[in-house]
């Protein structure tokens, strides 16, 4: 098959989500000879009106992983923001160490929905933002190396390609079921919905950066040290902050990520399907 241009197209609060897809992207464009394009709708100014792909377009597609699936205040936009129009695609879930459940295979269906043909896809482990003690510093250089070689595999499979395949078959549940409930350390679900990031006024400079990154638009640029819409725990303005003046106390959330801690430090491998 004819590929003209590689897309990059992600959700990336902290970067890691970007890292893994653009490695996996260029590698793909510099096989086939063809330029790369990002599209990154991270931030709410990039999620207005729909984008629209052509049949001889790649793209690869990622989120990270939350709850278990794709993130719940961005599938509205995922579900209606993207035109494939033939276009082939490579759905990639990128998790914190624990499991990527279901996050993969929804995205496959959403992207088979919207015109696109999925002809591969991955499941990537990468550093967990509630704690560095999870996936510490990954995707390292032996992640990165197989996340090129993918991209490489991807490329000259659909180069070979005569015909359309089928959809990539991957693991995870069709339909797709509930979210991963959070625990505790006492094994009980965490409920920490309302949970928001808290500013120490001895380190907070109102410096702005965490408004700047908010996937949310939460965070008022006039009062960074404040959080007056939906936190969807991202950690994009903790990590953010020069200052380290962000942090959450909440006990629920605080209890759910001391039993990720407890449980999920083994090194978790990622999963290719092609």
């Amino acid at each position: 098959m004819k590929i003209t241009k590689v897309w990059a197209v992600y959700f990336s609060p902290t970067g890691n989500t970007k890292k893994v897809i653009t490695t996996m992207a260029k590698k793909a464009a510099e096989v086939l000879s063809v330029p790369m394009e990002t599209f990154d709708f991270t931030l709410p100014e990039n999620r207005e009106g729909v984008t629209s792909f052509e049949s001889e377009d790649l793209v690869f597609f990622s989120t990270p992983v939350y709850a278990g699936r794709i993130p719940n205040k961005m599938l509205p936009y995922v579900q209606s923001a993207f035109e494939g129009n033939g276009a082939f695609a490579v759905p990639v879930s990128v998790f914190g160490n624990r499991n990527f459940d279901n996050g993969l295979i929804e995205l496959r269906n959403e992207l088979e929905l919207h015109g696109f043909h999925t002809i591969a896809a991955a499941g990537i482990p990468t550093e967990h933002v509630f704690s560095n003690k999870l996936a510490t510093g990954r995707p390292d250089a032996d992640d990165l190396a197989k996340i090129a070689e993918f991209g490489e595999k991807v490329a000259k499979k659909v180069a070979d390609m005569t015909e359309i395949p089928a959809k990539i078959e991957v693991r995870g549940d069709d339909p797709v079921t509930a979210y991963y409930t959070p625990l505790g350390t006492d094994g009980k679900p965490a409920v920490f919905l309302k949970a928001k990031p808290k500013t120490d006024p001895e380190k907070c400079t109102k410096c702005g950066i965490c408004a700047t990154v908010c996937p949310m638009g939460s965070i008022p640029k006039d009062a960074p040290d404040t959080c007056t819409g939906i936190c969807i725990k991202c950690h994009a303005c903790i990590k953010a902050c020069p200052a380290g003046a962000k942090y959450f106390d909440d006990e629920a959330f605080l209890s759910h990520v001391e039993m990720l801690k407890q449980n999920y430090q083994r090194r978790a491998e990622a999963e290719w399907f092609i």
